[in-house]
């Protein structure tokens, strides 16, 4: 019997071959034997949740996809449940990292000719995958004349670009410091993305975050298809607005084709967020093929979500490119510690109830399936929050693991395209095309306005490889003009992290 007839027929899974528990990938009954060579359970098990083995004394690390993903909080019998009643975390306080040796960059070969996508090529040379005007609030006192400038204006390009949207959050005003250059950053990236064939920033005119700031924190922007003002220095300012997008527009109209891209050019974020047992089974593993795949063909991908590597950081270390690279990575990890700890928070205060109630019990373990997304790809770099990719390759890029502060800094970071992972499911979108991978099948026939691929199958069978190859051609479909659920249901939001005063 192969691999995949084995894990059809079975109803519990085994992750690696020296994990000392199992996975229920049904609802089992205390009494039942879930597959070959694993015991019979003494508890009943829910969908998705661990079962032990063998035996586990008190004490004993407990291992999950071949690492420790927290010690037994007292003897556990074979067959046993095992969770939150009996299974404790790991993680404290910082960590001293040790060098480790540095993967060299792997060699990129040349994407074959059929791995290409239909994209919008930018003066610099990066490439979009959609062609939008986004209409930029400098501050929150301007949201709903920024949404009205982009709902009329979009009436009266409609056919030239492909989209006008708002970007609207409540902030640029009463803020100090590293809080008014993170959201001065992180518009700045959002406005210099590819898919943003045009920008217009709207100020109110008395804000911290002046429009002026804000262009000279974008050295890359086309100025050919940049406007900026500040209502209170105009006449009317739905005018203004109105006739600022329909003069981008004319420009984008003339001067935009569509044009066969490699899939070198492509920028892709990795995101998972309501997740579940089966999330590190098989949407996360998933998107680790596609990062391979994209990798060997000089594409770029980003991780965030640091306090979702907390536990799993020593995988990603092993493989950063330069002890430059090792070292920002251990940095990284310790300055978030430092950061949940100055806030009277323990470090491993995640799970979340709903990936709790999925299954996932500790920190590490959710931590350990989370970085599957990131494949066996070099780390060729690491951002700061608010930075902008840098190099091809495997990026880290800082970031709370919040579903749209994360997704927002990996499209201000240059993303024109994000695969998010699902268990649960979330109908959350940002401004660049967000895909939604469901974990498992009845996620995605119970939820199909938010989910665009199902990587169910894989748990009834399916190859692998076979699922990479469907969820590839999804991309290069997207890539290509295709809309995503977040776009075909208006899903798109930014999110700031905000940590200091507010005036």
């Amino acid at each position: 019997m192969s691999v995949a007839e084995k894990i059809a027929a079975a109803k519990g899974l085994v992750v690696h071959p020296d994990d000392r528990v199992g996975v229920a990938i049904a609802a089992l009954p205390a009494g039942r034997r879930p597959g070959p060579d694993m015991p019979c359970l003494v508890d009943d098990i829910p969908l998705g949740h661990k079962f032990a083995l063998t035996a586990i004394e008190a004490g004993s690390p407990v291992i999950k996809y071949g690492a420790v993903i927290g010690r037994a909080r007292h003897d556990i019998a074979a067959g046993a449940h095992v969770h939150s009643h009996n299974l404790d975390t790991t993680l404290s306080g910082e960590v001293r990292y040790a060098q480790t040796g540095v993967t060299p960059e792997a060699r990129r070969d040349p994407p074959a000719a059929a791995d290409t996508f239909m994209g919008y090529r930018r003066f610099d040379g990066r490439v979009g995958i959609r062609n939008e005007i986004w209409v930029i609030a400098m501050v929150g006192c301007v949201n709903r004349t920024v949404e009205r400038i982009a709902r009329m204006a979009a009436n009266q390009v409609r056919g030239q670009v492909d989209g006008v949207h708002a970007i609207t959050h409540p902030f640029g005003c009463s803020q100090l410091g590293d809080d008014l250059a993170n959201t001065r950053a992180i518009l700045a990236g959002l406005a210099q993305n590819p898919n943003a064939g045009g920008v217009l920033l709207v100020g109110l005119g008395c804000e911290s975050n002046q429009y002026r700031a804000l262009l000279d924190a974008m050295p890359d922007a086309d100025p050919l298809r940049v406007r900026a003002f500040a209502c209170q220095d105009a006449g009317d300012e739905l005018d203004a607005g109105i006739s600022a997008v329909v003069e981008i527009a004319n420009h984008m109209a003339t001067e935009d084709r569509r044009e066969p891209c490699p899939v070198s050019d492509l920028v892709i974020g990795l995101k998972c967020g309501g997740s579940d047992a089966f999330s590190g089974l098989t949407a996360n593993p998933l998107l680790g093929r596609i990062t391979d795949r994209l990798d060997s063909a000089g594409g770029s991908t980003i991780l965030t979500e640091v306090p979702e590597m907390f536990g799993a950081e020593h995988i990603l270390m092993e493989r950063a490119v330069s002890s430059d690279v090792h070292g920002a990575i251990g940095a990284m990890m310790n300055r978030f510690k430092r950061y949940f700890i100055g806030h009277g928070e323990a470090v491993h205060a995640n799970p979340s109830p709903g990936n709790i109630e999925g299954g996932i019990t500790t920190l590490e373990e959710k931590s350990l399936g989370g970085v599957q997304k990131a494949g066996s790809a070099p780390v060729t770099d690491v951002l700061g929050y608010g930075d902008r990719l840098r190099r091809a390759g495997l990026s880290l890029l800082e970031s709370p693991g919040n579903d749209a502060v994360s997704t927002t800094a990996m499209a201000a970071a240059g993303a024109t395209l994000i695969l998010f992972t699902t268990g649960r499911g979330t109908p959350l979108g940002t401004m660049v095309p967000t895909l939604k991978l469901a974990t498992r099948s009845d996620l995605a026939e119970r939820k199909p306005n938010w989910i665009d691929f199902d990587a169910g199958p894989i748990l009834d069978g399916e190859p692998i490889d076979a699922a990479t190859d469907r969820l590839w051609h999804a991309i290069l479909d997207v890539a290509g003009g295709k809309r995503a659920r977040n776009e075909l249901y208006d899903e798109r939001q930014i999110a700031l992290w905000k940590g200091g005063v507010t005036l």
